[in-house]
């Protein structure tokens, strides 16, 4: 089979989303290997000292070394546009447990514009090395401080000042999303901007954006020369693509993950999660991940479509009982 080569071991960390990616699907794309470093959903910083329990409730192994169970370092990130509100909460973060902090400049979430935070913040440079400044003289300096950003909040212009900005204030690593803010999702991804902040700065950038396939990561690779690289929905859609990844670069075979192991994984996420929201929502956060699979998975959207009006723990976990069995969703719905 071609690789990239036979020594060659990319980095490959876990994006941070809102309100999708949180501990238990942290834990269990973690446990399946491949991920070398997740980073959690965004604390919202603004203007108060948030208490411990802010923290661990957002990303609850800081009370285990800031660490999955399976042992891959997190990172709790931080969001907000204060430098002192950033700073004094990187430190309580720490005192939290945390033991690397991560900045979010990307997030395009019209909410979080509007709140000073996030991507908006990117029309700014000078903002973006202030709070990065402000945060890396606040806490230990074995404590690594690293940033997220897009190319640019109006357009891609910005993108090197930017980077640049990071850098100078400090930052250890950049994962950089190659999208502007009303790029948005919209494909493509321009992966040569990546290329060129890669080219132009002496820390560590990582590559995100549109990295769906083994085939986009050895695209994303030659365009960018990057060694490390950041996934996030297509982590989700593809679990297992980090070991798919790995398989390749070493030269290995690698038998993807088939749609009953995918079953298996959303019925443990089930298990895990079905008393932690008010029964209402019974079965929501599963059918949240099944809009993801389904871009993998013809599958998923079958599953989906049986499940989507169950509300009742009886019903769906029949229905799950019936595709872990093998037997086709199709005929269980009809």
């Amino acid at each position: 089979m071609t690789t990239e080569s036979n020594t060659f071991r990319p980095r490959i960390y876990q994006a941070p989303m809102e309100g999708v990616i949180d501990h238990h699907v942290r834990a269990l794309l973690s446990a399946i290997g491949g991920v070398d470093i997740c980073v959690t959903e965004f604390v919202r910083v603004t203007h108060t000292r948030l208490p411990r329990k802010v923290f661990t409730r957002l990303c609850p192994e800081l009370v285990d070394g800031a660490v999955t169970p399976s042992g891959v370092p997190v990172r709790l990130q931080l969001l907000g546009g204060n430098p002192e509100s950033m700073a004094v909460n990187a430190t309580r973060a720490v005192e939290a447990g945390a033991a690397a902090i991560d900045l979010n400049f990307g997030c395009p979430a019209k909410s979080v514009n509007n709140s000073d935070g996030g991507a908006c913040l990117l029309q700014s440079p000078s903002r973006v090395e202030g709070i990065v400044s402000a945060v890396r003289r606040a806490v230990p300096s074995q404590i690594p401080v690293t940033a997220k950003i897009r190319l640019g909040y109006q357009d891609r212009s910005s993108y090197l000042d930017n980077a640049r900005a990071a850098e100078n204030g400090g930052a250890s690593e950049l994962a950089v999303h190659a999208r502007s803010k009303v790029d948005g999702y919209r494909p493509p991804a321009y992966w040569e901007y990546i290329g060129e902040i890669r080219s132009q700065l002496s820390i560590p950038v990582i590559a995100n954006g549109d990295i769906w396939t083994v085939a986009d990561f050895r695209r994303c690779r030659e365009v960018t020369g990057c060694d490390s690289f950041m996934f996030g929905r297509s982590l989700l859609a593809r679990p297992d693509l980090p070991l798919q990844i790995r398989a390749h670069c070493a030269g290995l075979d690698h038998t993807p993950l088939d749609w009953s192991g995918v079953v298996r994984l959303l019925w443990d996420y089930y298990r895990i999660t079905c008393n932690e929201y008010p029964a209402k929502y019974l079965g929501n956060r599963v059918k949240q991940w099944l809009a993801y699979l389904k871009l993998a998975y013809p599958e998923a959207q079958v599953f989906f479509e049986t499940i989507k009006r169950l509300r009742e723990p009886g019903p769906l976990e029949d229905a799950f009982a019936r595709e872990l069995s093998g037997k086709p969703a199709a005929s269980a719905a009809a």
